[in-house]
C-alpha cells in the first residue's frame, strides 16, 4: 500500500473542549449529493473512541510546510511543534493547510480492524498552499521542475 501515493491529512475532534489529533493519509470523497467524506480510523487508535464521542470532526489537508505537523500528530510529538489551530463550523482544523473541511458524523461501517466514519460536509475551506504528500514511507511535495503533461481524454482510448 505504500506504493499509492496520497494526500496527507489530519483529522481533528474535540471532546470536553480538548482538541484531538491524528494524521491520516485514509481519507477520501464519498458522495456531493449529499456532501459526505470519510475517514478510516483502527479501533486501536485513540481517535476512534474520541469520534464516537464527538459524533463530528474536522479534516485538515496538510501542506508542504507542515510536514513536522503530519509527524507530530503521527504519534512523534514534537516539543518544539506548536499547532495553530482555527475553528471551521465549530470544529478544529489546521492554520495555513491546503484545505479543511468540517463533518458531523452521519454513520459507519466496520472495515476489518478500522471503522470507516461516514462525515457529512457542513463547511469546507481552501487556502492557496502546495499540498503535502506520502509515496513510499515518505513525505514530499509536486515536483513543479517535471510536471506531467495533461493527456487529453480521448488518448486513453
Amino acid at each position: 500500500m505504500g506504493r499509492f501515493a496520497t494526500g496527507v491529512t489530519v483529522v481533528t475532534t474535540e471532546v470536553d473542549g480538548e482538541t484531538f489529533g491524528m494524521t491520516a493519509t485514509a481519507f477520501m470523497a464519498g458522495s456531493l449529493a449529499p456532501p459526505l467524506c470519510l475517514v478510516c480510523i483502527g479501533h486501536g487508535a485513540k481517535m476512534h473512541a474520541r469520534l464516537n464521542a464527538a459524533g463530528a470532526f474536522g479534516v485538515s489537508f496538510l501542506s508542504e510546510e507542515q510536514a513536522e505537523l503530519a509527524q507530530h500528530f503521527a504519534g512523534r510529538p514534537m516539543a518544539a511543534t506548536r499547532p495553530r489551530f482555527r475553528r471551521l463550523a465549530d470544529m478544529p482544523v489546521l492554520a495555513a493547510s491546503v484545505g479543511a473541511v468540517a463533518a458531523d458524523v452521519v454513520g459507519t461501517a466496520e472495515c476489518g480492524d478500522h471503522t470507516l466514519f461516514i462525515g457529512q460536509i457542513t463547511q469546507s475551506s481552501a487556502e492557496d498552499h502546495e499540498p503535502l504528500l506520502f509515496f513510499r514511507g515518505r513525505y514530499g511535495g509536486l515536483d513543479h521542475e517535471q510536471r506531467l503533461e495533461q493527456i487529453a481524454p480521448h488518448s486513453f482510448w
